[in-house]
């Protein structure tokens, strides 16, 4: 592997070498050239494909793997931060890791018995909920008889009662396979952490190990890695700020207003910025909806959740994401939607997560790939 990169680029100009009597293979030769100049980006072209083909067909296999890694990977930046504050790596290390054990313990046994408390009861409301906001919608026959009828809006009930029954079947079938579901998870709370630890103990030692594997020519590669980790850093690590601040701020404000499940709605509020434009849409729904169920909508408890629903998420995109990703590379809001489809559809709920470091990563290899300058025309 260490010669493989010369190697490979040997074999490509021999290759052209010997057809370049043929004019389609000029041609082939010319875009080869042009879309791999030189050594360095062949190995940054075998670095990218071995990694996403290691990725997407073992994806599965080794989740625990690069879960622990993306863990290590964020816990690192603060035990950076500490070295740089004379504080000895191993110390950092340790310090850093007990902090990361005592938050998975607050997550599994505080916080994740009160969310399937609350999501129990929340479950068992539902067919009330359903029944009240039917009530609501069979009305607007006899308020608006000239826009809709009652066929119209009874046939939209029943498909929406199917729909619904659709799902709670799914969601029945889906516990059958809860038993493995567990066993997995166990296996992954073992697992994770004594990687994570590992990881970050003996990140030297096994970055070197890794490297050696890897093309000696890769300045390239090097050059977009330090942009890339910048901005993924920026990112995931604002990120999980955002999460925290969103959920203690709404849990806060719900159970000041005394909404019910409000550990709940304020852990959706969290994970509702992980997915930008749609999160924060999908989980108006459930607020908006348990507050109607509680008070109705004429009451003035529902519009102060109205209102102050609406202060913490202008509060979230006015002060919290410029503050916390301000310097985080600049998508275009297409560019953010295609790479949340797309890593979403991939990978789930990790690709939705990291859709935007993911879209990073695209975009610095793109602007770093070296290119021929091409002369602009002047038309006018």
């Amino acid at each position: 592997m260490l010669s493989l990169t010369p190697f490979i680029l040997d074999i490509i100009v021999i290759v052209m070498t010997s057809f370049s009597n043929s004019s389609s293979f000029n041609f082939i030769s010319t875009r080869l050239r042009r879309f791999l100049p030189n050594s360095q980006t062949v190995a940054l072209a075998i670095i990218l494909l071995f990694g996403s083909l290691l990725f997407y067909f073992l994806a599965d296999l080794l989740m625990p793997v690069f879960a622990s890694i993306v863990i290590a990977y964020l816990l690192n930046g603060l035990i950076v931060k500490a070295e740089k504050k004379k504080i000895p790596r191993l110390l950092a290390v340790y310090s850093v890791f007990t902090t990361f054990m005592t938050c998975l313990g607050f997550f599994l046994f505080v916080l994740m018995p009160m969310l399937s408390s609350q999501t129990i009861q929340l479950v068992r409301r539902i067919p009330k909920m359903v029944t009240s906001v039917q009530a609501e919608i069979m009305r607007l026959p006899q308020m608006y008889p000239k826009i809709m009828s009652e066929e119209s809006v009874g046939e939209f009930m029943v498909s929406v009662q199917n729909e619904l029954l659709k799902y709670g079947q799914e969601i029945i079938s889906g516990s059958a396979a809860s038993v493995v579901g567990l066993v997995s998870a166990m296996i992954y709370l073992f697992l994770v952490p004594l990687m994570v630890f590992f990881f970050l103990k003996d990140k030297t030692m096994l970055l070197n190990w890794f490297l050696q594997y890897t093309p000696r020519d890769r300045h390239l590669t090097t050059q977009v890695w330090k942009e890339v980790d910048i901005q993924i850093a920026n990112y995931v690590r604002g990120k999980f700020v955002e999460v925290f601040l969103l959920w203690a701020a709404s849990y806060a404000t719900f159970s000041a207003l005394d909404l019910n499940y409000s550990m709940l709605l304020a852990v959706l509020m969290g994970l509702s910025v992980i997915i930008p434009y749609v999160g924060a849409t999908l989980v108006t729904f459930p607020v908006l909806g348990v507050a109607y169920a509680q008070w109705g909508i004429s009451s003035d408890h529902f519009i102060y959740i109205v209102v102050a629903y609406s202060i913490i998420q202008a509060i979230d995109g006015v002060v919290l994401v410029p503050l916390l990703f301000s310097e985080a590379v600049n998508l275009h809001p297409i560019a953010i939607i295609v790479a949340i489809l797309f890593f979403g559809g991939m990978w789930g709920f990790w690709g939705v997560f990291f859709a935007i470091p993911l879209a990073t990563l695209v975009k610095s290899v793109l602007n770093a790939w070296p290119r021929e300058e091409h002369k602009i025309i002047d038309t006018y």
